[in-house]
C-alpha cells in the first residue's frame, strides 16, 4: 500500500485519480482550496485517509501548507494536479507554477513526483527574460500555456537534480471535466489513469524519471524544457518570487 497526496483533488481529474488509487487499496490524502470544498471532497470519497485545505494562490499559505503535509507524511507519491484555466494570468501563474514549485521544495521528498501539464505547453514561451520586471511594473503575467510549460521545466529540473526520485510530467488530454468542458474529445478515463499508474506501478515503464506521458505512453514535449540554462533561469525566477530555495539532492 502506498501513501499518496494529490493537490486539487476535490473534483475533476484529481478526484478521479484519488478514487482509482483508493479502489486499489492505497492511502490517499485529498486537497481542496477551502473547508466547504474539503467537506464535499470527503463526502465524495469517504474512504480517503484525510482532506487538507489551502489556497494555493497565496504564497505564504502554500508555504505553511507544506508543514501541515509534512506532519501527515512522508508520502510515497505526490501528484501535483491542481490547476486553473479560465482565471486571471496572475492567479493562473501562482497556482499552476509557483504553488507546485513551493510544495516540491518544502514537502518531504517522496519517492515519486507527478506533474500535470497539458498539450498546450507546446505553445508556451520558455524565455524567463524580464518576467519579474513585467509582473512588478506592468502587471503582466505568464499565460496558461506558459504555466504548463513551466510545469514540464520543473519536472525535468527535478529529475536532473534529484536522482533518487522518479519525477514525470503528464498530459491528460483534453477531457470533459469542468475545466475541459462537455465537448472535450479525449477519454475521461484515460485522463486520470496515467498519473495514478505513475504514482504506484511497479512496471519498468513507470519507474523512470524525466519523461512526459500521454495515456501511459511517452510523448513529445517542448525540447526547451531540457535546456539547463532555461531550467536554471526558471529556478532563479521561482526562488525570487517565492523566497523558497530549491533543496539539494541530499537534503
Amino acid at each position: 500500500m502506498a501513501k499518496i497526496f494529490i493537490t486539487g483533488s476535490a473534483d475533476g481529474l484529481g478526484q478521479l485519480a484519488a478514487k482509482e488509487l483508493i479502489n486499489q487499496g492505497h492511502e490517499v490524502v485529498l486537497h481542496a482550496r477551502n473547508a466547504v470544498r474539503g467537506k464535499d471532497a470527503l463526502s465524495a470519497l469517504p474512504a480517503a485517509k484525510n482532506v487538507v485545505t489551502a489556497d494555493l494562490s497565496n504564497i505564504e499559505e502554500t508555504k505553511a501548507f507544506a508543514s501541515t503535509l509534512n506532519a501527515l507524511g512522508p508520502f510515497d507519491a505526490v501528484i501535483h494536479n491542481a490547476g486553473v484555466y479560465q482565471a486571471s494570468d496572475k492567479l493562473t501563474f501562482l497556482i499552476n507554477t509557483i504553488a507546485p514549485y513551493i510544495l516540491t521544495c518544502l514537502i518531504q521528498k517522496p519517492k515519486r513526483l507527478i506533474y500535470l501539464s497539458s498539450g498546450m505547453h507546446l505553445h508556451g514561451h520558455p524565455s524567463m527574460q524580464n518576467l519579474v520586471s513585467d509582473m512588478q511594473n506592468r502587471n503582466k503575467y505568464p499565460n496558461y500555456s506558459d504555466t504548463k510549460l513551466h510545469i514540464v521545466i520543473l519536472c525535468m529540473l527535478v529529475a536532473r537534480k534529484w536522482t533518487n526520485v522518479y519525477a514525470n510530467a503528464v498530459d491528460p488530454g483534453w477531457v470533459p471535466t469542468k475545466m475541459g468542458g462537455r465537448g472535450a474529445p479525449d477519454s475521461l478515463v484515460k485522463g486520470f489513469q496515467t498519473q495514478a499508474w505513475l504514482a504506484v506501478s511497479d512496471d519498468n515503464t513507470a519507474k523512470v524519471s524525466g519523461r512526459y506521458f500521454h495515456h501511459k505512453k511517452e510523448a513529445h514535449y517542448l525540447p526547451a524544457a531540457d535546456d539547463i540554462t532555461v531550467q536554471e533561469k526558471f529556478l532563479a525566477l521561482c526562488e525570487q518570487i517565492s523566497g523558497v530555495h530549491f533543496p539539494a539532492d541530499d537534503q
